[in-house]
C-alpha cells in the first residue's frame, strides 16, 4: 500500500539564533565567561518546518524575513531542507527575527528572542495563503508572531476542514478564547502553568491542566514534561507516554522537534498516542545534539530509537 505523502503548512516565526555556552546561565546582575557561541538558523516555525520535513513531509511555510544579511541565509537554509518558501515576505522595515540562546553544561538554556521582522506578518499576508493552507492536512502554528496572524490562520484552518496544532510557545497569560479553537494543543509544563494559573510539575497537576485547556475548546491536549514524559488527553482519556532516556546537550529546539514530527506521525498515520510516542524520540534526539535545525533527526533514526525502546 502507498502512503500518502503529509503535507503541512507552518505559520510562525524565522530568526537566526546566536548560541551561547556557558557553565550556568547568569542569573540577575551576574556576569559569566562563556565558553563558545555560534549562529544557527532557527525561530520556532522554521525549526519546526524543517523537523517535518526531515520525517519526509511535504512542508511550506508562511513567514517574514527582513532585507538585512541574515535573511537570504535563512530563506536558502529552508530551501535547502526541502520547505517552500513561496509564502515567505521580506520587511523593508525590520531586521529579520534574532535570538539570543544560553545553553549550560546540563543542556538547559534560557531564550531571549527579539521579534524583528516576524512581527510583521499580517493577517492579510496569511489570507494571501489561503489556498495554501486549504490543500495541507495540517496547519502548525506557534505564538512568536502577532496573535493576529495565528488567529486568521486557524479560522482559516477551520473554515477549509484543516487539522490545527498550536504549540503555544513562548507562553501568554491571557489568551483569547479563539486562540484554543484547535485539534491540538501541546504546551510545556510553563507554558501550560502560565495559561490555567497553577503550577505545572507533577503527571496530576498535567492532567489538571490539560482538562483545563480542552474545557476552553481544544480537542486534545498534550503537555510535554522533559523526562517525565507527556500526558495526552483525548477525549476524557489521558496517557501517561514515557520520555526516552537520552544524554541531553542542547534542549533548545527539542520542543520544535515534538510538534514537527508529532504533526506529520499524526497525519500519516492517525494514532495520536502513537505520534506522541514517534514525537517523544524526536525531541530527545533533538535534546541530545547540538542547535536548532542542525539537530533534528531522519524518519529513521526517529523510528530506530523509537522502535528499540518501544
Amino acid at each position: 500500500m502507498t502512503v500518502r505523502t503529509p503535507k503541512l503548512v507552518v505559520l510562525g516565526s524565522i530568526n537566526m539564533d546566536l548560541v551561547v555556552r556557558c557553565t550556568a546561565i547568569p542569573t540577575p546582575g551576574q556576569t559569566v565567561m562563556a565558553s563558545s557561541s555560534n549562529e544557527f538558523c532557527g525561530g520556532k516555525g522554521a525549526n519546526q518546518a524543517v523537523a517535518a520535513s526531515m520525517v519526509n513531509a511535504q512542508v511550506d511555510m508562511i513567514g517574514c524575513v527582513g532585507s538585512d544579511a541574515f535573511a537570504d541565509r535563512l530563506i536558502e537554509n529552508l530551501r535547502q531542507h526541502r520547505v517552500g518558501t513561496e509564502h515567505i515576505e521580506r520587511s523593508g522595515e525590520a531586521s529579520s527575527g534574532l535570538a539570543v540562546i544560553a545553553v549550560d553544561d546540563r543542556g538547559q538554556n534560557s531564550i531571549m528572542v527579539v521579534a524583528g521582522a516576524n512581527a510583521c506578518i499580517t493577517r492579510d499576508q496569511v489570507e494571501n495563503a489561503r489556498a495554501l493552507i486549504a490543500s495541507s492536512d495540517v496547519l502548525l502554528v506557534q505564538l512568536e508572531i502577532p496573535i493576529e496572524a495565528v488567529l486568521t490562520g486557524i479560522q482559516i484552518a477551520k473554515e477549509e476542514g484543516v487539522r490545527v496544532i498550536l504549540d503555544p510557545a513562548p507562553a501568554l497569560t491571557h489568551c483569547p478564547a479563539e486562540l484554543f479553537q484547535v485539534d491540538l494543543i501541546c504546551p510545556n509544563e510553563s507554558e501550560a502553568a502560565a495559561m490555567v494559573g497553577h503550577a505545572v510539575d507533577t503527571y496530576e497537576t498535567a492532567i489538571s491542566a490539560a482538562h483545563t485547556l480542552q474545557s476552553r475548546g481544544a480537542l486534545h491536549v498534550a503537555v510535554t514534561m522533559g523526562d517525565k514524559g507527556t500526558i495526552l488527553l483525548t477525549g476524557s482519556d489521558h496517557h501517561v507516554v514515557p520520555a526516552f532516556d537520552i544524554n541531553a546537550v542542547d534542549s533548545t529546539a527539542a520542543g520544535d522537534a515534538f510538534a514537527g514530527a508529532l504533526a506529520v506521525h499524526w497525519s500519516e498515520h492517525g494514532c495520536l498516542v502513537d505520534a506522541v510516542r514517534f514525537a517523544n524520540a524526536a525531541g530527545a534526539l533533538a535534546a541530545s545534539r547540538r542547535g536548532a535545525q542542525s539537530s533534528m533527526a531522519s524518519y529513521h533514526e526517529i523510528e530506530t530509537l523509537w522502535r528499540t525502546k518501544k
